[in-house]
């Protein structure tokens, strides 16, 4: 899906993602959205949507994914894979186990290997995929009846293979029987560390549009800065801060999230 001259043209990966599907299909419609999905957005982005196929790598993003579709009645395949690894599940509001039927809570912290601690090796991911696809092509064609229905689990280096069944959505289920979406009435944390990249995430309180051409003019002082019309890369020391255009950045070099605010607020602006 990406190669070296989408890193060297620094584009974004939903840019470089849209632009190479496109070349293997030119009469399909794609719209890249580069976003961090949160509370704000999430309920938009899912409007006209008959199927949303999971690619996250968090719990905390799956639960919001998994609020929006049961309160929108949309279609969800649930997918996730570290080291050889791997879970998928789909999800049809009202009918079947949500998300949050199944694991009522997330994992506590250090509980579970991550991809930092473990990685995560491709043909694992080539099979949740592959099954999350599959499952796709069932629920917009109508077959039904030809869903697996369960939770399945893949070990590829183990060579085990299992499925459980999932069931019918619980009655005392806080997103499915009570109805409370609780991921989309409140903004959270508004930092994140990233899986793998010694980086974290931080989003504004409110999204705003950023012009590159005079963030760049006032940051040149301070350090290296490139950008294109997707994203500005600013290096000062051994940080190195990714600005999108909705003032979200990407700050490397650090797995602190104070210390990634303080560079946020001294560079970016609160």
């Amino acid at each position: 899906m990406f190669t070296e001259s989408d890193a060297e043209q620094r584009l974004p990966k939903a840019i470089a993602a849209a632009n190479h599907l496109r070349q293997i299909n030119s009469e399909i419609e794609i719209e890249p959205h580069i976003l961090d999905i949160n509370y704000s957005n999430v309920e938009r982005l899912l409007e006209g949507c008959d199927v949303v196929i999971d690619g996250t790598d968090n719990f905390a993003t799956r639960y919001l994914v998994n609020d929006a579709c049961v309160k929108h009645n949309v279609n969800w395949i649930y997918g996730a894979a570290v080291g050889s690894y791997g879970v998928t599940m789909t999800v049809r509001p009202h009918r079947s186990a949500c998300l949050r039927c199944i694991f009522e809570e997330a994992p506590p912290a250090a509980s579970a290997p991550t991809c930092d601690t473990s990685g995560v090796i491709m043909p694992i991911i080539n099979i949740v995929s592959a099954v999350q696809a599959s499952e796709a092509l069932k629920l917009l064609t109508g077959r039904l009846d030809d869903l697996h229905g369960s939770l399945m689990q893949f070990d590829v280096w183990r060579n085990e293979w299992r499925r459980i069944g999932t069931g019918t959505p619980r009655p005392d289920c806080q997103t499915c029987g009570a109805g409370i979406y609780e991921t989309l009435s409140h903004a959270g944390e508004a930092a994140a560390v990233l899986c793998g990249r010694d980086a974290i995430q931080i989003s504004p309180p409110q999204p705003t549009r950023i012009n590159f051409s005079s963030l760049a003019e006032r940051l040149r002082r301070a350090g290296e800065v490139k950008f294109n019309e997707y994203l500005l890369r600013f290096k000062t020391g051994n940080f190195e801060l990714t600005v999108f255009p909705d003032a979200r950045s990407i700050i490397r070099g650090t797995d602190e999230i104070a210390t990634a605010r303080s560079l946020y607020a001294k560079y970016i602006g609160n």
